[in-house]
């Protein structure tokens, strides 16, 4: 919806406070469509009745470009009138059945909420207030009700229709026409509403629960696409399984589906029964998709089942409460990812994984103008708030629950929740309420009013840590202090409740019992402090030397850590810590250290900005005996220019992007041989398989030929980029093929536009691979100045379409958000460009364009003249006279910082 605006009319807040129930109730619903692209029908019988509890008030029901053909009550004509979007019906009786006939045109949408047509085929994105696109409704996600559709179609041109829950009826029409009708079990509010028609095939699985039930899965796709949906079963499959094994829930309905269109904002949507998902996370080929894709499809497919109970069964009270279905669906799929690895050490590296999207991405957010809690007081537009804070910080904050409560404890109080509230439409509170009551002997229950603040409180706490030896005591004590920045709108904040995992190395690098001078046990290993006050010690007994505290083990709380580590204490982490996400974190230290020294100073040109002995620790990785060849990955792959600046008061983008490419370069020059021999080792996994031992080893192959072609350009060796260059043409799958294309892209060599040519002229019918290739060169490093012009180019390639999502962020997302070191030019003109393709994006899909605009978030901390600069780019969108709400509150925002 765009908004016109002026000095008078300006969006409307919404605030959590201001949350009433409904006035009325909505206990079924059953719709009929005459589906048609440029005028579909849509008839809407609703039975009502009045809320009790609320006082008596005219019925408002949302709306947004439909037209409105008939209105009736019982049966009968009624007086309505139209206040905005809103229908709205006085003098109606205490329970009643409401008609609203309307139209609307699905070829139309190009904000791809509501009803819309991609690629001849009809489908609905309803989260989260597009089911007003539909038809008038009470559109809130705690009006829940049961579903009967109709849908009913040109079978030539349509013959697969789909909608929510259970097929109680299909069969043929008058003039080649068709209809099914579906019956959803379940009550549900309408934003789990969910419609599918065209011509589409399916991939069936029968499975088989404990119970003994059986139940149909069905994956449906394009036909062409049909070879690529073998591991998109399978993961659901093993979600299905996981879930029932590991919280004791079960596969409610007799079939399940999932559908895959090109032309979608979200990645997936988990609406009732019929999950709705962007091809990227379910199309998969060895030939076409990466070990990437392959971990996002299992990951994605597992959030959206798992959200079957977590958010259908017990849904969101009001949008405020977002993060108690994503927040804890985020923490089930990330635990069904690391449950289904082989090792530890594949968990570790999953852990690792997800705590880097955190910092470099949620971290950021809680430091900037769109700052907000897992559970925000107000918005503007509710789409802007699906973000990193609400997915994946309301993961940790499950995660830190499940830390205090026990793993047992957490099923425990699952068990619980679903106990209490299946069938209803709840708070976060009413979650946490659950989980500490069914561990009332746990730290979460002693503390839960306190734990709540990680719901109300905005921003990243920092933990500061000090250690003590006393040797002739023979104690250790450590004494910490948490602090919260302000953020917009929260000043002073109080303490949280951080659950802190800890444990002590020797001297020998082991561990030692940790025994607090409480009198308590003595803990093998790590152990859990919980801090609750400002500040608070720690001391432990029987330490005769001075230990290297592994703090934060797990990365077991969302927190900022600032501990006053020697390099020595973390080469010592680093070679030895017992806790693989802080042995990785050692690396990363040292190497966030150098980069800020560097960035900082003033070295003389040529000088290494990696010493000597960090250089030689990660040799000792990269040739570790017995390390897993993914985490190897992880600890030598430096810290990326986003994190990297948002340590740093003021940044410079450039010089940021200096450093680190000296780094990389130092580093792939410095272990050339060590590459080599990596490459080497690790390059043949044998039959393609996409487990995490054999993708591990691919990506350590690929991140040696990467340095390696970096070195050769250094070097002016011709021998790698050549031995690369047959790597992508003699390679069996997308892994193999697109690492040897990014070495050559990222190392800036001359073959690299021959191999990029010959890649898409292999590719040039499978889009999402295309999207890959767009990606890489909008991504590329910058070498001055030339990846603007390339990024213009590449839009006006034949295959670039700026309304397809999928295909407007692999060029401009690419390039405005993950390409710093190219975007943050001297000469503002990545801010320019920027501020067109945001207006450009909004007359088309403000969903999109929000989320173009949320590159600049960070605007504030550049130097000059890039802070000016950006500035006035925002400024430049911030003035259009229409532009939709969901931009103007991101802009207006950054504006505000």
């Amino acid at each position: 919806m765009l908004l016109s605006r002026d000095a008078q009319a300006q969006p409307v807040a919404i605030r959590r406070e201001d949350y009433r129930p409904p006035a009325y109730w909505i206990d079924t619903v059953d719709l009929t469509f005459d589906l048609d692209p440029a005028k579909t029908r849509v008839l809407n019988r609703m039975q009502m009745r009045r809320n009790p509890d609320v006082p008596a008030e005219p019925l408002r029901l949302d709306g947004d470009e439909l037209n409105l053909a008939r209105v009736l009550v019982d049966g009968q004509g009624a007086s309505f009138r139209m206040e905005g979007d809103q229908l709205v019906l006085d003098g109606l009786p205490d329970s009643f059945e409401l008609e609203v006939f309307t139209t609307c045109c699905p070829a139309k949408n190009t904000q791809l909420m509501g009803l819309f047509v991609s690629q001849d085929t009809f489908f609905t994105q309803c989260e989260a207030e597009g089911f007003r696109r539909i038809t008038y409704f009470l559109d809130r996600p705690d009006v829940m009700a049961s579903y009967t559709v109709t849908l009913r179609a040109e079978k030539a041109a349509y013959p697969v229709l789909l909608s929510n829950g259970n097929l109680v009826e299909h069969g043929d029409l008058p003039e080649g026409r068709h209809f099914a009708r579906w019956a959803d079990p379940f009550r549900k509010p309408s934003y789990l509403f969910a419609l599918v028609a065209g011509k589409l095939v399916a991939r069936e699985q029968r499975v088989k629960a404990r119970n003994g039930k059986e139940h149909l899965l069905q994956v449906y796709v394009r036909a062409g696409d049909l070879d690529k949906t073998e591991h998109a079963m399978n993961s659901l499959v093993h979600s299905i399984v996981w879930d029932e094994s590991r919280f004791g829930l079960a596969l409610d309905l007799d079939r399940f589906m999932i559908v895959a269109t090109s032309d979608f904002n979200m990645g997936a949507m988990e609406n009732k029964g019929l999950n709705i998902f962007n091809t990227k996370y379910v199309l998969a080929s060895q030939a076409t998709a990466t070990d990437a894709d392959y971990a996002n499809i299992e990951s994605v497919v597992g959030h959206e089942y798992f959200h079957n109970w977590t958010g259908d069964r017990v849904t969101c009270r009001d949008w405020f409460q977002l993060s108690l279905k994503e927040g804890l669906t985020v923490f089930r799929d990330q635990e069904f990812s690391m449950d289904l690895c082989a090792d530890a050490s594949a968990r570790a590296v999953k852990r690792i994984e997800d705590v880097r999207v955190l910092r470099t991405a949620q971290f950021p957010e809680d430091a900037g103008p769109m700052a907000h809690p897992v559970r925000p007081d107000s918005y503007i537009e509710i789409s802007n708030f699906y973000t990193v804070t609400i997915y994946e910080k309301g993961a940790e904050v499950v995660r830190m629950m499940q830390t205090l409560v026990g793993r047992d404890g957490f099923a425990r109080g699952m068990t619980l929740y679903f106990q209490r509230h299946d069938g209803q439409a709840v708070t976060c509170d009413d979650f946490a309420q659950a989980i500490a009551d069914a561990n009332p002997d746990s730290a979460l229950a002693r503390h839960l009013p306190q734990f709540k603040r990680w719901y109300s409180q905005s921003g990243t706490p920092r933990v500061a840590v000090r250690g003590q030896h006393d040797a002739a005591a023979r104690t250790y004590t450590l004494d910490f202090t948490q602090s919260c920045p302000p953020t917009p709108g929260q000043g002073d904040k109080q303490p949280f409740v951080i659950p802190v995992n800890l444990g002590l190395l020797g001297p020998d690098g082991q561990d030692l019992p940790l025994q607090l001078d409480d009198g308590g046990p003595a803990v093998a290993g790590t152990r859990t402090l919980v801090l609750t006050e400002a500040a608070q010690r720690f001391t432990f007994t029987g330490i005769d030397a001075e230990p290297v505290p592994s703090i934060l083990r797990g990365f077991s709380a969302p927190v900022v850590l600032d501990f006053d580590y020697g390099d020595a204490q973390l080469l010592a982490l680093l070679a030895h810590d017992s806790d693989p996400f802080n042995r990785w974190e050692a690396g990363q230290r040292l190497a966030l250290r150098a980069a800020l020294a560097a960035i900082e100073g003033v070295p003389a040109p040529g000088t290494p900005v990696l010493g000597e002995a960090f250089v030689e620790a990660m040799r000792q990785v990269l040739r570790h005996p017995t390390l897993d060849a993914a985490f190897k990955e992880l600890v030598l792959t430096l810290p990326s220019e986003t994190y990297i600046a948002e340590q740093l008061a003021v940044v410079d983008p450039q010089r940021v992007h200096v450093v680190r490419e000296a780094m990389r370069t130092q580093l792939a020059t410095a272990l050339a041989s060590d590459w080599a021999w990596a490459y080497e080792e690790h390059k043949d996994t044998g039959a393609y398989r996409p487990d995490p031992a054999s993708a591990g080893r691919r990506a350590l192959a690929g991140m040696a030929l990467t340095h390696l072609c970096i070195a050769a350009r250094a070097s002016g060796d011709t021998v790698w980029p050549g031995k690369t260059l047959q790597r992508f043409k003699d390679a069996g799958n997308m892994t193999d093929r697109f690492n040897a294309l990014s070495a050559l892209v990222v190392s800036g060599h001359a073959l690299a536009q021959q191999a990029l040519v010959r890649f898409h002229a292999m590719f040039r019918d499978e889009a999402l691979v295309i999207d890959k290739w767009f990606a890489l060169q909008a991504g590329a490093p910058d070498r001055g100045g030339d990846v603007l012009p390339l990024v213009k180019q590449l839009m006006k390639h034949p295959d670039f379409s700026i309304r397809n999502p999928n295909r407007a962020r692999s060029v401009i997302f690419s390039y405005c958000s993950a390409n710093p070191g190219a975007f943050h030019r001297p000469d503002a003109a990545g801010y320019v460009w920027w501020s067109e393709r945001v207006i450009e994006l909004d007359a088309i899909n403000p969903q999109v364009a929000a989320r173009l605009a949320r590159a600049m978030d960070r605007w504030s901390k550049l130097a000059e003249p890039y802070r000016s600069a950006a500035r006035e780019a925002i400024a430049r969108v911030a003035a259009r006279p229409e532009l939709s709400k969901d931009t103007l509150e991101v802009v207006t925002r950054a504006l505000s910082n």
